[in-house]
């Protein structure tokens, strides 16, 4: 991914003042971050949590507070709701419900968000918001540009997974996170739950950068190449 993106905040439209908390939402802090607490959130996270082990679950609320703590340092405008359900349901693609799916893993979380958000009578194009940043955020730069919905999931991602914008962190919000969120062993869990959830469909990996994962952990894993698949098609010349 790049190492800069996050870094450097999300090339998406600012505002002129700092975003708030819909006023049809109620919340609460944590580091200072507001947190959604109404009834949208609540079922988001009753969900999530039935769907999810420890190490997703605190992992897609990291992703959430990383991502809203970047989009309130770069006075963007976003939707604490529609960036709260981005993250939680992030990742649901790696869990057991999806051990058939053979589509990429984005995708899956990305399908299940957009239904859950729909049901609930929040509009489409605000679903479709949600849809983009989870179906997004392992595709480097691209978030970045889009709409702070969509950019503040990557952020969060790339935060949290990758430790890009780590040192552009205040100590005291990061360790407020943790303690309510934690890590222990992250870097080896969260690549074994990579691998878990991908290995039945390596097919999914071609030209995204989970193919490092397979490469890694797959002995007898053989990485698509678009060189040879240009060479190889059907036409003559």
């Amino acid at each position: 991914m790049n190492t800069n993106s996050a870094a450097s905040g999300p090339s998406a439209p600012s505002a002129p003042s700092a975003p708030s908390v819909p006023s049809t939402a109620s919340s609460r802090a944590l580091a200072g971050i507001p947190v959604p607490d109404g009834r949208l959130a609540r079922e988001a996270t009753e969900l999530v949590r039935d769907l999810t082990d420890d190490l997703i679950y605190h992992h897609s609320h990291r992703v959430y507070l990383f991502g809203a703590h970047h989009g309130l340092r770069h006075n963007l405008a976003f939707d604490p709701e529609l960036l709260y359900v981005g993250a939680l349901f992030h990742d649901l693609g790696l869990t057991e419900k999806f051990r058939t799916s053979q589509q990429r893993f984005e995708l899956d979380g990305a399908d299940e968000a957009r239904a859950f958000l729909i049901a609930r009578g929040i509009p489409e194009d605000r679903a479709r918001l949600v849809w983009e940043g989870i179906a997004l955020h392992t595709t480097p730069e691209i978030p970045h540009h889009m709409a702070p919905d969509v950019a503040l999931v990557t952020a969060g991602v790339e935060l949290d997974v990758l430790g890009i914008g780590y040192d552009t962190l205040p100590p005291e919000t990061r360790e407020a996170v943790v303690a309510a969120h934690p890590r222990p062993d992250f870097k080896r869990h969260i690549l074994r739950a990579f691998h878990a959830g991908l290995a039945h469909r390596p097919q999914t990996t071609f030209g995204n950068v989970k193919a490092d994962v397979l490469d890694r952990f797959e002995a007898d894993y053989t990485r698509p190449n678009f060189v040879q698949i240009i060479e190889d098609s059907p036409w003559p010349a």
